[in-house]
């Protein structure tokens, strides 16, 4: 990971605000403590804040051509950049690549095509500026999906600002704004055009397509390995939620021999690291280390605590750069563990975002009445990440310089498994009584322990324990009094808070980003653990819930704590209906209490 502030169009020159911009890029620095570079000519700066993740030792940025007529600021991964540069070099291509560095490979397929051809043929997450000084034109560039953060927006001069967080912006521009995933701008023709147009963004197309596991399973280890391109040492986050946990088990898999090599050489790293945090008891902890014991990788388990985590919370939004309620409580605890991650060495780390918004793994999807509503909701959610789960994985791993990598969001993953039929995601009482994503679980049989296979969605914030979204609660009830949440609307117009959390989050987030661009970059709306908006009108209940954890979901969630409160969730429940099921960590309820099918008697 690597942070970027790039000035374009500074009508005085650029060294006339080489100090502001150098001061602006001090702050993203967590971003790439390894090494500085900067690129300051004519009526361009560009600063750069580099993590050195592949090409230690010569991919510093900003990166030039042979001639230097062209350079580039970038953060990000290409991960298919071996593949491209021979497929290049086997067609006559005779540009000489000056590193070895994955992102010098965008500078080559520019020359060669422009700016279409380096979206289309690139693989990865990236966001990028590049300046042609023989042509005078600048282009800005985001991945598919928005798993970097990218903003922009103008100066009182008329100058354009690019920074990868609001930190690099925010207070010298008049207005800014997000720059959208899966479009470049190019400044020879000052348009912003949409360069990903996957199948699946056609508006009413309808995937029919049934799954098959096996390819889902090989589209899925594919991109897995893809990911594991890395000459320092790496790890995974491992919650013990199904997402992460898949994502391990095939990493260990593959981790002894580099991915770069093509699997023939030795990995530099052959080691597997693992790590997970909760507060003492949470039912997160003690998944991953069963996770962690089956596939034999050396696991660290962080607890923390309530106070430790109330302490950091105020850091956390300031480094999140948002006031999501949800995304604030998840990333609390996976900032409080990237710092140790750091102290260990490790500056990257695979982890599972994605799968929920892909597979339907939320448990409100349990009452989406159709494949045509789930498919819509699919859509909106993917389409939607870069402001939630996409930044705060990014985020909170970033502001202790490490690199979050999400293997479910690769390009190629993403277009096959949002073409599979909607019918074959369906869970709940619409979907034959089927625990959310059993695709995907069926895919993956043998790789993990039945009762983490078949473990049910638990919210991130949730899992890590359930005081912590109670403490949140708790504390903002006494800072927030009810004379403050009346009149929020008149404080916060913009998205007005509707509880004291919300509150007290929007007031902190307010004293580092005050201005109205800020509030903006941040959606609103009503959602019921992780929904759409949209996605309340599936059930009456929805409406009348104001919280987005996944407890919210009642008649869904049954909590992993105590055999007590297991026993509760499933009084009304008959032997038949029950038979057969895992009911220690994954058992499903609908409001019929039909209970969900066991490893063995899943439907696909």
């Amino acid at each position: 990971m690597c942070g970027i502030v790039v000035v374009f169009g500074v009508y005085r020159g650029s060294e006339s605000i080489r100090d502001r911009v150098l001061e602006r890029v001090r702050r993203i620095r967590h971003r790439g403590p390894d090494w500085s570079g900067v690129y300051c000519k004519g009526h361009t700066i560009m600063a750069h804040e580099r993590l050195s993740i592949v090409d230690v030792s010569s991919g510093s940025q900003p990166l030039f051509t042979e001639q230097k007529d062209c350079v580039l600021a970038v953060n990000g991964e290409i991960y298919n950049h071996l593949n491209v540069r021979e497929e290049m070099e086997s067609k006559g291509y005779n540009g000489r690549f000056m590193t070895k560095s994955d992102c010098e490979i965008i500078l080559h397929l520019y020359k060669q095509g422009g700016m279409a051809n380096v979206c289309s043929r690139v693989n990865g997450m990236f966001a990028f500026a590049m300046y042609d000084e023989a042509k005078d034109e600048y282009m800005i560039a985001r991945d598919h999906a928005g798993i970097i953060p990218l903003y922009w927006g103008h100066d009182c001069d008329g100058a354009l600002w690019v920074s990868s967080e609001l930190k690099g912006l925010h207070d010298v521009c008049v207005t800014f704004s997000d720059f959208p995933p899966g479009h470049y701008y190019d400044s020879s023709t000052k348009s912003l055009v949409k360069w990903y147009n996957p199948i699946w963004h056609t508006p009413e197309y309808m995937p029919t397509a049934s799954v098959d596991l096996d390819v889902l399973r090989n589209q899925l280890e594919d991109s897995v390995k893809r990911h594991l391109m890395s000459d320092v040492p790496y790890g995974v986050l491992l919650s013990g939620g199904l997402d992460s946990s898949l994502i391990s088990a095939i990493a260990a898999r593959v981790c002894a021999k580099r991915v770069e090599s093509g699997c023939s050489e030795e990995a530099w790293w052959p080691r597997l690291h693992s790590f997970s945090i909760g507060l003492e008891g949470s039912p997160d902890l003690a998944a991953a280390a069963k996770v962690a014991k089956h596939i034999k990788s050396v696991h660290h388990e962080i607890k923390f605590t309530i106070d430790e985590g109330l302490n950091a919370y105020r850091d956390v939004i300031y480094h999140l750069e948002t006031y999501d309620i949800t995304t604030i409580r998840a990333a609390t605890p996976m900032y409080l563990m990237s710092r140790y991650i750091r102290a260990q060495g490790v500056k990257m780390v695979l982890s599972g975002e994605g799968a929920d918004e892909v597979f339907a793994g939320y448990l409100y999807f349990h009452k989406c009445p159709n494949k045509e509503e789930m498919q819509e909701e699919l859509v909106r959610k993917v389409k939607g990440l870069y402001k939630f789960d996409c930044l705060r994985a990014n985020k909170a791993t970033a502001a202790w310089g490490v690199e979050a990598r999400v293997p479910f969001l690769d390009r190629e993953f993403l277009d096959y498994a949002l073409d599979i039929d909607p019918a074959d995601k369906m869970c709940g009482v619409n979907g034959g009584g089927r625990i959310e994503k059993h695709i995907l679980r069926k895919a993956f049989e043998g790789y993990l322990p039945d009762d983490i296979l078949w473990r049910q969605k638990e919210q991130f914030s949730d899992g890590v324990g359930y005081s912590w979204i109670d403490s949140i609660r708790a504390r903002a009830g006494d800072l927030v009094s009810d004379t403050d949440l009346a009149n929020a609307k008149y404080r916060f117009p913009i998205n007005p808070p509707q509880t004291k959390e919300a509150y007290y989050i929007r007031q902190t987030f307010h004293s580092f980003f005050p201005q109205n661009s800020a509030a903006e970059t941040v959606p609103g709306g009503p959602s019921v653990a992780c929904s759409s908006a949209t996605a309340i009108k599936w059930d009456e209940n929805f409406k009348k819930m104001a919280d987005c954890s996944g407890r919210s979901v009642a008649g869904v969630h049954v909590a992993a704590y105590s055999d007590s409160q297991r026993a509760a969730a499933t009084a009304a429940v008959s032997d038949k209906d029950v038979e057969g099921a895992n009911l220690t960590f994954c058992t499903t309820f609908t409001d019929d209490a039909v209970a969900a099918p066991s490893s063995k008697k899943a439907k696909v």
